[in-house]
């Protein structure tokens, strides 16, 4: 006699908790830029710019010279929610119906933890990829809500652009090194001492860049670019460079954006606005009596400006 197994499936063992979830990147550009508050719908960022004549001494009388004047930067802000509702009901005829309690009424979430971590995990990474790429023209449900750096940038017309006969070749370990130094050559030398200027690249091109300079052996590379926070200083300079996740050329879903892009600018000079700091950590998980449903609902405002594109730095279209 034997087993006759014929009618049965493959076991396949799906109850092993606890759920995991993918990696996520966090919101770095904003914890770098300068933060507005208290914004509605929009507010200006005020400039005062002034100069200085000099005149001839020794003789009394008062002769004025000089002009001090003011200008704005308009910094909008868009609205944004995130709104989900979620029936634990439908988990009942599933693996995760070993997560749920006991009884037909279910007014928690049973991965509350974890859910919670992943959505914030999310929002930040989505706020990341806006804070460079957002643009109102476009369809994305994501990027659309409001103009990110490069759109203000580059509708600023002012910034200075580095490589200009090869403005648009694609990064590689070949040229890397090259685009570097071109940016340097072009910053405005009194911007040079400052210590918030730095350098803006995505991750994949900050890649590229560190395996460049590890190929060529120099004497003054150590190797060693903190891995946990993607900065080094450029070699020879006193210039940081920043790999951060919004200027990838790949996003989230793996497509090809055809992103190539480098920002050099001072910190300070780049503004995120929004009603309420960190609002997008303030987000609810609740019962809704009514619907018989929990819900997850966060609501907060964001937008940024740059205050002097002139003083911008750029590769890349």
């Amino acid at each position: 006699m034997a087993f006759d197994v014929s009618s049965l499936s493959n076991y396949t063992n799906q109850n092993n908790f606890p759920l995991i979830t993918k990696s996520l990147f966090e919101a770095k550009t904003m914890k770098l830029m300068t933060p507005m508050t208290g914004i509605k719908s929009a507010e200006t960022v005020n400039i005062m710019e002034t100069d200085s004549i000099f005149q001839a001494g020794g003789t009394c009388g008062f002769l004025s010279s000089g002009t001090t004047s003011f200008s704005q930067r308009t910094l909008t802000v868009g609205k944004i929610k995130i709104n989900e509702s979620l029936c634990p009901k439908t988990l009942e005829a599933y693996y995760l119906q070993l997560q749920l309690p006991t009884g037909s009424r279910y007014e928690n979430l049973p991965f509350e933890e974890v859910y919670s971590n992943e959505k914030a995990g999310k929002i930040a990474q989505q706020l990341e990829v806006s804070v460079w790429q957002g643009d109102t023209t476009l369809a994305d449900a994501n990027l659309k809500r409001f103009d990110g750096l490069l759109k203000i940038i580059d509708a600023s017309g002012s910034a200075i652009t580095a490589d200009s006969t090869n403005n648009t070749e694609a990064v590689t370990t070949s040229n890397v090194i090259a685009k570097f130094d071109s940016l340097y050559e072009n910053i405005p030398s009194q911007l040079l001492n400052k210590n918030d200027f730095v350098i803006f690249c995505g991750l994949d091109v900050f890649r590229l860049y560190t395996i460049a300079l590890k190929n060529q052996n120099l004497f003054h590379y150590d190797g060693v670019a903190a891995a946990s926070d993607m900065e080094i200083i450029m070699p020879g300079t006193n210039i940081k460079v920043i790999g951060v996740n919004g200027l990838n050329a790949v996003n989230d879903n793996s497509n090809n954006t055809g992103l190539n892009r480098i920002i050099a600018l001072r910190t300070s000079n780049m503004y995120f606005g929004t009603d309420l700091m960190n609002e997008e950590d303030r987000f609810e998980i609740f019962f809704a009596k009514e619907a018989d449903e929990i819900r997850f609902v966060a609501e907060f405002k964001a937008g940024t400006q740059v205050a002097f594109p002139a003083e911008v730095v750029q590769y890349g279209k």
